[in-house]
């Protein structure tokens, strides 16, 4: 990986945030949560130098040639009016919005990643990803992520109807964040960094680039900040359904913060 050069304005800062899951659990408490979350994009955007949205920002989402999920008119349209103001906004790909292609760029003007990028703000450097499908185990995920993924299947899936297809995609999709719950809650949902795999991949990455300072991951819906002995710090991003959590960097420090509305 190639690492981007960006130089903080002094009295700017780089926002994180992941895992809005917008459409869940119903109609009301997503747009809640949606104004919730615009409320504080328009707050950050007055001091934000970028923005990075670390994936699962729908808890389905899927663009047909012609058509995209129904709703998110308020968080869409403030991405743009941020992106329109000449705020970076860069967007990863989670397990629940795989199927971004190329709308959000077009028509919000954000920056579009599925894969893991290496960041130096000032002199730190950050490993950003959602998180998806990295570490050890898992192996049901990845291989469900390789069909996913796979363009005939893309292809196939673009000939269901879009009601259809989207209330398809919305029960699965909800099954696989139900069972993740229950998973959860069975193991410990507070379980120990050595029991994360993302953990293990930070520390497996560490090796090859010793020069990262951050690895900061969604996915996990954890809320979490932790030294490694490897002398970096492993964020955990939360979400914006318990926690209503993000990250900040100043140029010098990184904080985890929650959001409060009132």
């Amino acid at each position: 990986m190639k690492t981007e050069h960006t130089q903080i304005p002094s009295g700017k800062k780089v926002y994180f945030a992941s895992d809005f899951h917008l459409g869940i659990p119903d109609y009301a408490s997503s747009l809640e949560r949606e104004k919730r979350l615009v409320k504080w994009l328009e707050i950050v955007k007055a001091d934000a130098h970028e923005i990075y949205l670390m994936g699962d920002l729908f808890d389905f989402w899927f663009e047909y040639k012609t058509a995209v999920p129904k709703g998110y008119v308020r968080f869409l349209g403030k991405i743009t009016e941020i992106t329109d103001a000449g705020i970076p906004v860069t967007v990863f790909r989670g397990n629940h919005d795989i199927w971004a292609f190329d709308y959000l760029e077009k028509e919000c003007g954000v920056k579009l990643y599925r894969k893991p990028i290496l960041k130096k703000f000032n002199n730190k450097t950050f490993h950003l990803t959602h998180g998806d499908g990295l570490g050890p185990g898992d192996t049901g995920y990845k291989f469900l992520k390789k069909v996913f993924e796979f363009p005939l299947n893309q292809w196939l899936f673009r000939w269901i109807h879009p009601d259809w297809g989207t209330r398809l995609g919305l029960f699965f999709s909800r099954r696989s964040r139900l069972a993740n719950i229950a998973r959860e809650h069975k193991e410990g949902y507070d379980r120990k960094n050595e029991d994360l795999p993302l953990w293990h991949y930070a520390k497996q990455m560490k090796k090859g680039y010793p020069e990262v300072d951050y690895f900061i991951f969604g996915h996990n819906h954890l809320m979490r900040k932790s030294e490694m002995d490897e002398g970096a710090t492993f964020v955990l991003l939360g979400d914006w359904i318990n926690y209503f959590s993000y990250a900040v960097f100043d140029g010098e420090k990184l904080e985890l913060l929650s959001f409060k509305s009132e």
